[in-house]
């Protein structure tokens, strides 16, 4: 297990409001850096992370806020932070939970803003089958919490989400068959249905019918899912690359994969042919995709997990690389560097370290990893 063989937490981006990111030094942190817990070495198994502040959850059940959000509570088996609203899931009156939202300001003292008492997932045989991800999808896998009113949204039964990932303005679920549904604002192309108008209810995403998944993951404005054989799927807004498709605000810049992409207007995507390419044909960049794109990470790579920060990706592979695109400012990518990428790239850092990555957590403008060292 990973507790067992020591694993670290490091973290790499934006860390203006002192948030913990590694040393902490200044607005930002390029490359992977152990995590400098407040209070010491925490024992964190999640992280969640907002803009200006991160929430730890340590395995002993205590949250920790850091950055512009401080404070701590015990009796936490869940976070989930959000500029509005920090979410905390904490023991309840004999086998259920209690879900409490608090103003991020508050420091977890006084009263939160309000409390719901929520069910666990029933037990037996089938709960494997429906059991419910972290936070913001709640314990009874019935329902969810939004950072906005209303805070408690209820999910239909015929749904049995197993996880639920919030955009910035549209939500995705994974259901217990492998199954995506997509609902809210699609203007960017985000919820996948070959269209750039919303949808008000989950809708099952037609495309991927037939493909059972096995994660989902929702940026800011685009969307991935990993089939349960390893291949990634992605749709969305590409305009920093964050599709790993080639686009023109980084081919302006010289660090485009212009050229790469020929031919995928046929399924729907908006494509801005401006520059020419070696051949002197115009190059394809891809502004919108609004249909899963498949996407080839490298040779023989198995995806395990994603994850989405506001305009970057990460994916985890089952040999335990990390690959990073997209959005790289604040050194969000690990890469040692502020470039933004539209192509996936291994972060080597965890190479170099002999390190393999278990999991990993985009905030919107940084990144989350836990990595244990390879075994000899």
């Amino acid at each position: 297990m990973d507790e067992e063989r020591g694993g670290t937490w490091f973290g790499f981006g934006f860390c203006g409001f002192g948030q913990v990111l590694g040393a902490g030094l200044g607005r930002q942190v390029h490359s992977p850096e152990p995590l400098r817990t407040p209070g010491g070495s925490l024992d964190v198994c999640r992280v969640s992370a907002s803009w200006s502040y991160t929430a730890l959850v340590t395995r002993g059940g205590r949250v920790q806020l850091s950055g512009a959000a401080g404070g701590a509570a015990g009796g936490c088996t869940d976070a989930w932070a959000s500029e509005e609203l920090l979410v905390l899931l904490r023991a309840g009156q004999g086998a259920g939970a209690e879900l409490q939202a608090w103003a991020p300001g508050s420091a977890l003292r006084g009263e939160p803003l309000w409390v719901q008492a929520v069910q666990e997932a029933e037990p037996g045989p089938s709960r494997d089958e429906t059991q419910a991800g972290p936070l913001p999808l709640l314990p009874c896998a019935r329902a969810y919490v939004s950072p906005r009113p209303p805070f408690y949204r209820p999910l239909a039964p015929t749904l049995r989400a197993r996880r639920l990932e919030l955009g910035a303005e549209h939500a995705l679920l994974l259901g217990a068959a492998g199954q995506v549904f997509s609902w809210g604002a699609g203007r960017h192309g985000q919820l996948g249905h070959g269209t750039l108008e919303p949808e008000p209810e989950p809708r099952l995403l037609e495309a991927l019918q037939g493909l059972p998944m096995a994660e989902v993951a929702a940026g800011g404005w685009h969307s991935v899912c990993l089939s349960e054989t390893g291949d990634i799927y992605i749709w969305g807004w590409n305009e920093s690359g964050q599709l790993a498709l080639p686009t023109k605000s980084l081919a302006e810049d010289g660090k485009t994969t212009a050229g790469e992409a020929s031919g995928l207007d046929e399924d729907g995507s908006e494509v801005k042919r401006v520059s020419a390419g070696e051949d002197g044909a115009p190059a394809p960049f891809i502004a919108v995709q609004p249909f899963p794109a498949l996407l080839d990470l490298s040779p023989g790579s198995e995806a395990v997990k994603v994850s989405c920060g506001s305009r970057h990706t990460a994916v985890l592979t089952r040999t335990g690389e990390l690959y990073t695109w997209g959005w790289g400012k604040y050194g969000q990518l690990g890469h040692k560097d502020t470039t933004s990428l539209d192509r996936p790239c291994r972060v080597e850092y965890f190479v170099d370290k002999q390190l393999q990555v278990k999991t990993v957590s985009c905030g919107p403008w940084n990144t989350y990893v836990y990595a244990v060292e390879k075994k000899s």
